[in-house]
């Protein structure tokens, strides 16, 4: 295994204006939050919690105030956003150090960059210092990505993921189809044309199209891995219309077009779930956090879908790496209540309290080894934790394609450039996708955005 940085640093100070240049488009009065009843003023037995509202943190929001709340006397106030407006938010407040949110949900690209300017609290002493915690239970490739350079601990996971390939096992069986183990994309594509129409109304697959760092290109950057191709080389020449990249685009925009979901520029990942469960498509390649709301209690799919690893070109595994984790704000005067929170999310205890309330399939998954080897998680994810456990222990952000990289990293380029490049290249390829422009006009734009952050490292 290639080894190299962790990141990259800026050259120059317009490296982190450009970290936050999409949020300082937006004012914090934009938002409204969601469930909070207003945000807590000082004091210690309160706590703001800023965080994406996926499905996994809903159940917490309701979780915190039946059992978090009663048990510690803290109240938590929470501002819940879909994940293209939570980004541009956390990263304008924690920015400016303004205070006001103790907590948000960040990742494994956020941690170590917020980690290196000082934004975040580091979690060593507090956290993972206690032994009730089980900093040791944490999955060795998961706590390295919420590392900074520094070897400080600056966010813990409250779920981690990979990604693989879904699929409606009950229609294909139906029709005589059957997905491998480890699918090529080429077997991908062939397999979406035979689904497609197998049902009433069904496509044969669904995959993201809305614009956004974290939307189209979570997945599409591991299709470009896996295709040769790369954002930039080691020595920062941009790539982006080279021709691993333009391959593996044209491939993820054909297919789409030719047997994705309607209104594909604008499906994310909840869309493309709301599609699969809804039996709207016949496959769906995203994140293995997704199967735990695929087979839980009340799911319209649960029991009838089948899993295989990330589909493949030129590689040998093509799975992206990512935690959605907790991170607190620096500049927080509730330190010691946001630190009890953090461990009550992302404790064991708080897996277990899902399972027992929830169900074990909606339990916050891909974080720890217990979890993996609970007979009770075992039972309720027999259909794909064991996919989804080789997915993320097998994913290697230092190596994820066939040259070395000049930073870290699967499905993103962890530098502070990266949100704001990849989003404006993310609008070109949606409108690729809606038939708006060509692929290689697309990615032509895209290589000029790409080439003007590449001469800046190169200096």
């Amino acid at each position: 295994m290639r080894t190299r940085s962790r990141a990259a640093r800026p050259r120059t100070a317009a490296a982190l204006t450009a970290f936050t240049a999409s949020a300082a488009l937006l004012l914090s009065g934009c938002f409204a939050g969601a469930g909070g009843g207003g945000l807590a003023g000082g004091g210690g037995n309160a706590v703001n919690v800023l965080m994406v509202n996926n499905p996994q943190m809903i159940d917490l929001q309701r979780l915190a105030k039946s059992h978090f709340t009663p048990r510690t006397g803290i109240e938590v106030h929470f501002t819940v956003l879909p994940e293209n407006d939570v980004r541009d938010k956390i990263s304008q407040e924690f920015a400016s150090q303004a205070g006001v949110y103790d907590v948000a949900s960040i990742s494994n690209f956020e941690a170590p960059l917020y980690g290196k300017y000082g934004w975040l609290a580091p979690l060593d002493d507090t956290v993972a210092a206690d032994p009730s915690f089980g900093q040791s239970d944490i999955l060795d490739p998961i706590e390295e990505g919420l590392r900074g350079d520094d070897g400080k601990l600056y966010a813990e996971p409250f779920y981690g993921e990979s990604s693989f390939l879904m699929y409606r096992k009950d229609v294909f069986a139906a029709e005589g189809l059957s997905v491998p183990e480890r699918p090529t994309w080429q077997q991908v594509a062939a397999l979406a044309a035979e689904a497609d129409g197998a049902r009433p109304g069904m496509k044969g697959i669904c995959l993201r199209g809305m614009p956004g760092w974290g939307e189209v290109f979570a997945p599409l950057t591991t299709v470009v891995n896996t295709y040769g191709g790369t954002w930039f080389t080691e020595d920062w020449q941009a790539r982006v219309n080279g021709e691993g990249f333009t391959e593996a685009v044209t491939a993820y925009v054909d297919l789409i077009r030719a047997h994705g979901q309607p209104g594909a520029a604008q499906s994310g990942f909840a869309e493309c779930l709301s599609s699969f469960q809804q039996g709207r498509t016949a496959m769906w390649y995203d994140a293995t956090s997704a199967a735990g709301l695929l087979e839980a209690d009340g799911s319209p799919v649960a029991g009838q879908v089948g899993y295989a690893m990330a589909p493949v070109h030129r590689t040998e595994a093509s799975g992206w790496l990512y935690s959605w984790a907790w991170g607190i704000q620096a500049a927080s005067d509730r330190q010691e209540a946001a630190a009890a929170f953090v461990s009550w999310a992302s404790s064991r205890q708080y897996e277990e309290l899902v399972g027992e309330e929830l169900g074990w399939a909606r339990a916050p998954a891909g974080k720890r080894a217990s979890t993996y080897a609970n007979p009770e998680y075992q039972a309720a994810a027999a259909s794909f934790y064991r996919v989804a456990e080789q997915s993320i222990v097998s994913a290697d952000p230092r190596d994820p394609g066939l040259q070395p990289r000049p930073t870290v990293g699967i499905q993103f380029v962890n530098i502070p450039e990266f949100p704001d490049l990849a989003t404006r290249v993310s609008q070109e390829i949606a409108s690729a996708i809606a038939g708006r422009t060509s692929v290689a006009a697309a990615l032509e734009r895209g290589q000029e955005l790409a080439e003007r952050v590449a001469a800046d490292y190169r200096s």
